[in-house]
């Protein structure tokens, strides 16, 4: 008898911490419309995820957002973790995650703001843009269609160039939500009251100024590379193709790394461009598939639908699981050059 007792006791004990687990993981079991299993494990990050799915975003923006949804899951998950411990007491940490939510909000055109800026956009759809225009951007613009005219560069060579400057036009993007929540966040700091929490607030203007300072001088650096390219071609001694490669690269060699450690992240970087290619391999494809299953719907075959969906959603799927192993493979590297003299907030 006292042994059954005890049996249920432990029972009842793992019942209620398992319950208590579930509670703080998994906060929703359905989504708000009661239909789709929850995407994520923050209820928050469930509903930018359900508006952006009724917002119907592009296919590879979609993809895009729940890679950027599943970092900061991964992010707010390790910090609910530290403050059970008793870090974090300043809470630099929260400060950053609120202010990391807010600009994946403003990026997605979800923070209640109009933006004129084409949030709906993608790489893939830039040969749709006016000729001459293609970058919003009357410096960038004007450099790309003297880089077009050079007759310096091969077809293929034109393609990376290109990448470089959409890459660029996107850090212009960035920046500009990052200027935006700073102006906010410099409004709420006048109407404070209580000097206590002006500190605080203090404190976090300092850390926005500080962020934008470095994307400033990271975007001068950045045009200053595409003007040289331009005036000089590309030479023999780039050792990588993709962008987001190439600026990590020369954020280490402006580092504080040895040439030991140079030469095993330029070996990591070799690894994680080919991450990168096939990320965008993925994308490509996701949107020819998306343009067939849109063809294939209106023709009205319930068959070929059924066929297509299903073909669709397994590249979405591949899609999202590549995009955040990429970026969280992004957060590593910059973190690790970051702790080595170079300080770099990356979007």
């Amino acid at each position: 008898m006292r042994l059954h007792c005890l049996f249920l006791s432990v029972c009842l004990s793992v019942g209620v911490m398992a319950g208590k687990y579930s509670r703080e993981v998994n906060e929703q079991k359905v989504s708000s419309d009661g239909k789709r299993a929850v995407e994520f494990r923050i209820a928050k990050l469930n509903q930018v995820w359900e508006k952006a799915n009724r917002m119907q975003l592009a296919p590879v923006r979609l993809s895009e957002l729940h890679s950027d949804l599943k970092i900061q899951e991964k992010d707010e998950l390790q910090w609910k973790k530290l403050k059970a411990e008793g870090l974090d007491e300043a809470g630099e940490r929260e400060a950053k995650l609120r202010r990391n939510f807010n600009i994946i909000l403003a990026k997605y055109g979800m923070d209640g703001k109009k933006d004129n800026r084409d949030l709906d956009s993608n790489t893939l759809k830039d040969h749709d843009a006016k000729e001459g225009d293609m970058f919003d951007d009357p410096r960038l613009d004007k450099l790309w269609n003297k880089a077009k005219s050079s007759g310096k560069f091969s077809e293929e060579e034109l393609q990376s160039l290109r990448r470089e400057f959409q890459h660029h036009k996107d850090k212009i993007h960035e920046y500009n939500i990052v200027m935006d929540t700073v102006s906010r966040t410099e409004e709420i700091h006048k109407n404070v009251i209580s000097p206590l929490e002006g500190e605080g607030k203090e404190t976090t203007l300092h850390e926005k100024h500080t962020d934008l300072k470095q994307r400033m001088k990271d975007l001068n650096q950045g045009f200053e590379r595409l003007r040289r390219i331009t005036h000089e071609g590309f030479t023999s001694e780039n050792d990588f193709k993709e962008p987001r490669v190439i600026e990590l690269w020369e954020m280490a060699r402006r580092s504080n790394l040895s040439d030991d450690e140079l030469d095993s992240l330029k070996e990591e970087l070799r690894h994680f461009e080919i991450k990168v290619e096939k990320h965008q391999h993925y994308q490509e494809q996701l949107e020819y598939s998306h343009q067939k299953l849109q063809h294939v719907e209106a023709l009205g075959d319930k068959e070929h639908i059924i066929r297509h969906k299903e073909k669709y959603n397994n590249l979405a799927e591949k899609a999202r699981e590549m995009g955040y192993k990429m970026k969280k493979h992004l957060q590593d590297i910059t973190n690790k050059i970051s702790r080595n003299g170079l300080q770099h907030n990356e979007l």
